[in-house]
């Protein structure tokens, strides 16, 4: 069986004097760990950890965040109380809202004072326009994360766009009087600002010059009370307009956005064969290419490494559940699979990667939780997250992974994936995923720096590639204790289970 090797993550100074190739057995897989104590070394940002709530089907309205404060469904302030727990666990970093396509539709004053005056519009959901500004940040507040706003460039105005965060984080000012007269007397703290969305498209249909001179314009005028924003300039996977909006608007941005779905829109979430399954997930693999080629256009323009890649959108799409509203899709192992991955990649490039935003948090796309009346089920796509919450923050640690090829017809990729961290306690965490739906794959993993004698860890599989949690089973899809490894002589060895996200800690 052939053999694949992969450098996993940005070598710090120190890790690129010490690093070795690890044990020369190509009767295995092998992982080299990078482990020695490096102050260069990049923090993996619990940022990478964020997630993005867009007024879709059935997101915020509906059995969404907002049932309201007279539902039957238990609620703080009309906000529904078991997503808030659910999301709390999960240790959110920051949420992107109300957009999306939506946010360049979106008028903040529609979203504040009485709701009674508030209008209400048919947006292909009703869209009645009760979960505005206070009750986002009320919310963030409550599951513990930093609000990001995606302001409306495309049908908006600059005074709008800059009222809104003065609305937000002024002491004194008219929009303070008036976010005041509305019930909220301090400000509240606000970072991340995104100035429009997808304006190649959906977002105005814009050209990159045109785009760029526009973003130039609103930033100039955005600014915080509390502190400096953190701007955040549309992008895309587009060479073109990626050099053109760096050329022309680079000193007036902090991060710059790409979106990127593993999209099969005609294909049902879960029904698939195992050449759908390789699919999506060298599709989630092949972004390590992808940002590589990004982070050098971005490095030619900006190589003090001042404007940070973030990663809004990102997930997969496949197509809506029926009778379940716009966008509702179930969640598989495949989608655990291709969040796995996906963290793991963002974990390699933490040095330029500032963010990234699933896409959705309920109800859409690879949600996090799936609501149906008062039910409400996490995910398998929540499980990684939760699983992989120990990395928030940790010291990236280099790898060196030597590992199977897994094959369907013409398409290849490395059985094994994977990313280390330390963590500020000293704890070192390994996550792996083992893409072959069919076969264990045996791991033996040196570190070069460190002695561990012991570790603990949980796994995530299933019998099927399919498998999936409903309401009537919830828990038919969650981590379990993993042992088939052990620690002797300073390395792990370890066989991991078909389709299988594990998370090890090893001290």
């Amino acid at each position: 069986m052939k053999r694949r090797q992969f450098l996993l993550g940005t070598l710090g100074a120190a890790a690129a004097r010490a690093f070795q190739s690890p044990v020369a057995d190509q009767s295995g897989n092998t992982l080299t760990v990078s482990a020695a104590e490096d102050p260069s070394a990049p923090v993996i940002s619990r940022f990478l950890y964020s997630h993005f709530a867009e007024h879709l089907g059935r997101c915020v309205y509906g059995d969404g965040i907002w049932v309201g404060e007279d539902s039957p469904i238990p609620n703080i302030r009309g906000m529904r109380k078991d997503i808030i727990e659910a999301l709390r666990a999960l240790k959110v970093a920051s949420v992107r809202w109300p957009g999306g396509c939506y946010a360049d539709r979106y008028h903040w004053k529609d979203g504040i004072g009485p709701k009674s005056d508030r209008p209400v519009y048919q947006r292909g959901f009703l869209d009645t326009n009760h979960f505005g500004t206070h009750e986002f940040m009320d919310w963030c507040e409550l599951i513990g994360c930093e609000p990001f706003l995606c302001g409306n460039v495309g049908s908006g105005e600059v005074q709008e766009m800059a009222d809104w965060v003065d609305y937000i984080t002024s002491e004194n000012s008219p929009m303070a009087r008036l976010r005041r007269k509305n019930g909220r007397e301090q400000p509240w703290k606000l970072k991340y600002f995104a100035i429009g969305n997808e304006n190649w498209g959906c977002g105005g249909n814009m050209t990159a010059e045109y785009y760029a001179d526009v973003y130039s314009r609103f930033a100039t005028f955005l600014s915080s009370h509390e502190s400096p924003l953190y701007r955040i300039s549309c992008g895309t996977t587009n060479e073109e307009w990626m050099k053109t909006l760096l050329r022309k608007s680079a000193k007036y941005m902090q991060g710059v956005s790409i979106h990127h779905y593993l999209m099969e829109r005609d294909q049902p979430a879960t029904e698939f064969n195992e050449s759908q399954w390789i699919h999506t997930l060298k599709g989630a693999a092949d972004m390590d290419p992808l940002l590589q080629k990004y982070i050098a256009i971005l490095d030619n323009w900006d190589p003090q490494k001042r404007i940070g890649i973030v990663f809004d959108e990102w997930g997969t799409w496949f197509r809506e559940t029926p009778g379940q509203g716009s966008l509702w899709q179930q969640n598989t192992m495949r989608d655990a699979l291709a969040a796995g991955i996906s963290l793991n990649v963002f974990h390699w490039h933490s040095s330029r990667v500032a963010m990234a935003n699933i896409a959705q948090i309920v109800n859409v796309l690879q949600a996090m939780v799936l609501t149906e009346g008062p039910k409400m089920l996490l995910t398998p796509t929540y499980h990684v997250f939760e699983m992989y919450k120990v990395h928030q923050d940790a010291k990236l640690l280099p790898c060196l992974l030597n590992s199977a090829e897994y094959k369907v017809g013409d398409r290849s990729t490395s059985a094994l994936h994977a990313s280390a961290s330390r963590d500020r306690t000293g704890k070192i965490h390994l996550s792996i995923c083992n893409l072959d739906p069919n076969r264990a794959h045996d791991l033996t993993a040196h570190f070069q720096g460190a002695e561990i004698s012991r570790f603990s860890g949980r796994v995530l599989t299933a019998e099927s590639m399919n498998d999936h949690n409903t309401f009537d089973a919830p828990e038919a899809v969650k981590p379990r204790p993993f042992s088939a490894a052990s620690v002797a002589g300073g390395r792990l060895q370890g066989e991991f289970p078909p389709k299988s996200v594990t998370v090890l800690e090893l001290v």
